[in-house]
């Protein structure tokens, strides 16, 4: 009965909302519109993601033995029958939670807004829904809903509340197991069933009731295998329930959302013409397993934080709470750590845009446009040992520069030579030992000269490691290394990732590309401009990791001056760990 109500109650919101014929609510908006929606979410640039639910309970642990993968994925990773699963709603009681200390914990912690699992990927949704008896109302001997609390108490925070919702992975309910799976329905016979059935009946029914009863100010959506236009098209005209709601990219079909959401990495250099969030762990899972202990340091956080915002984007960042309700303390510290930082810093993070600045070999920089000039804050994660702090390409001379801890003033001078740039009188020591802040504050127009690798006198082209972007991508560690006085681009073990670099030149024409690689077996490359079609080299082995030679790649050719993208990516076929030093283009004639 509560499942024909519900559907009956949805069908006729999706007709009335149907009618209107437009289905993404802001296909029409103007740029002045969009702007003033997402706002709040610009300026915010730090918010907390909450994985919670019933694989909290066995927690990692299936049968006896710890399962491999992200925790709140315990159920496929152990193919883990659906009646066995849902006995361990009878052990969720999370008698422990307490919402508003979660709330003040976040706005302590220095986020502006909150991102809780309303349902994920197991179908379990934390809210009293009358589509289904699988939630925590129903299942559980807790018997209360979980969303509600949380978005009053961050309400009362003063923090922004949005709702997560696993669309089209559902491994409880019939139809909903089809999403994760080229063919068949699962691994239990109870997963068979029709997915459009499940988005109708299901998937819809309940995002209209998280919409109407939540009225989140932030929609994610996720996992969107199997969602064509007209599959999303069933689930985005609920929107219009919220009117000026933020959506991301993972409805599926060709709706793009609001924001774009790299999953645990940090992108090279950000995106320029969308807004995006970073979500990321502080171990290795999202919704909690009671052995994992890899937790990033406190340092790597802050500064993440500090890089994100750098490239323009936002840092959600994951807590996984128990069965109980309670947030891991490893998790609290570092939270706590962040907020005192924060306390301090927050005016370089809040409202900021990106850096101006192409390459910064110390740390980050964010700025804020002002009616009379603008201000930047200079994030030092290396701090100069002599107490110059070299601020490359910047050619206006600021009228106050100001540490952040402490508010000492500090003094600077032009670089000598053609390159602008200044260079900063600082203290031996550095203020903060995470990342200090320098306050620069410039009257009227701001004006940074690229700084990049160009054509010498000679028109070659030498770039050094530290003016290469590293791509990477979920669970890869590519980054730029040190030995014995050279830095060297390292931990290239993994096909998925790649490297680019940009540069300057002045008189086009063909180069022969060379590069100092290190490796103890042979591998290939495919290399390009950007946007243009690949080539292949092989690279041999040189005799091992440190033993670097300078290798031929291959003729490149440019056709226009200015700046260039030259990128090397992994022939996925043939790949083995190599490390990589300088790249050289040396004009054919």
């Amino acid at each position: 009965m509560k499942k024909t109500l519900a559907s009956l109650v949805f069908i006729a919101v999706a007709l009335q909302l149907s009618a209107q014929c437009i289905y993404d609510p802001h296909a029409d908006e103007t740029r002045e519109e969009k702007n003033e929606r997402m706002e709040w979410w610009r300026a915010a640039r730090f918010g907390m993601f909450i994985h919670w639910g019933v694989y909290a309970v066995p927690a990692g642990t299936y049968d006896g033995k710890q399962i491999d993968g992200i925790g709140e994925w315990i159920m496929l990773r152990g193919q883990i029958p659906v009646k066995e699963y849902k006995a361990y709603a009878k052990e969720f009681n999370p008698v422990k939670y307490d919402p508003e200390a979660w709330a003040a914990l976040a706005k302590k912690a220095g986020m502006r807004y909150m991102v809780i699992t309303s349902k994920h990927h197991d179908g379990f949704a934390l809210f009293p829904s009358q589509v289904s008896d699988w939630d925590v109302v129903d299942a559980t001997p807790y018997g209360k809903d979980l969303i509600g609390p949380l978005s009053e108490a961050a309400r009362a925070e003063g923090l922004k509340f949005g709702l997560y919702y696993s669309q089209a992975q559902d491994w409880n309910h019939p139809g909903g197991g089809k999403a994760r799976f080229d063919e068949g329905d699962g691994w239990d016979d109870l997963h068979k069933g029709d997915f459009d059935e499940y988005l109708k009946n299901i998937a819809a029914p309940q995002v209209g009731e998280i919409l109407s009863n939540y009225r989140p100010d932030v929609l994610w959506w996720d996992t969107p295998r199997w969602m064509t236009d007209e599959r999303a098209e069933i689930l985005l005209p609920l929107t219009r329930i919220v009117p000026g709601i933020i959506t991301n990219n993972r409805l599926g079909g060709k709706y793009r959302g609001d924001t774009d959401t790299p999953e645990q990495h940090i992108p090279a250099t950000g995106y320029v013409d969308r807004d995006w969030e970073v979500c990321m762990t502080m171990n290795r899972t999202w919704g909690y397993k009671s052995y994992d202990h890899d937790w990033k340091s406190t340092e790597d956080l802050i500064q993440k934080l500090c890089d994100i915002v750098s490239k323009g984007g936002n840092f959600l960042l994951n807590v996984g709470p128990t069965a109980e309700g309670l947030i891991p303390q490893p998790s609290i510290d570092r939270l706590e750590e962040i907020g005192k930082w924060m306390d301090i810093n927050s005016e370089s993070i809040y409202g900021t845009t990106a850096s101006p600045f192409h390459r910064l070999n110390w740390g980050r920089a964010t700025k804020k446009i002002n009616p009379d000039g603008a201000t930047l804050y200079l994030h030092v994660f290396d701090w100069p040992e002599d107490g110059k702090l070299i601020v490359p390409g910047l050619e206006n001379m600021p009228v106050s520069m100001q540490l952040l801890q402490g508010g000492k003033y500090l003094k600077a001078n032009k670089m000598k030579g053609e390159q602008p740039g200044i260079v900063i009188d600082v203290p031996k020591t550095a203020p903060d030992p995470i990342a200090s802040v320098i306050k620069l504050k410039i009257e009227g127009e701001l004006k940074v000269e690229a700084i990049m690798p160009k054509q010498s006198k000679d028109n070659k082209v030498k770039i050094d490691p530290n003016f290469a972007d590293l791509h990477n991508s979920l669970g890869t560690h590519l980054e730029l290394k040190e030995k014995s006085g050279r830095q060297y681009i390292g931990n290239w073990d993994n096909p998925g990732t790649w490297v680019s670099w940009t540069f300057n030149v002045s008189k086009p024409g063909n180069f022969l590309i060379k590069a100092e690689f290190a490796s103890e077996k042979p591998g290939s490359i495919s290399w390009n401009l950007a946007n243009e079609n690949r080539k292949k080299s092989e690279i041999s082995a040189t005799g091992g990791f440190d033993d670097f030679k300078t290798v031929e790649i291959g003729v490149l050719e440019i056709t226009k001056s200015g700046v260039n993208t030259l990128e090397f990516r992994p022939d996925r076929d043939n790949w083995n760990q190599m490390n990589l030093r300088t790249v050289f283009l040396e004009p054919i004639k």
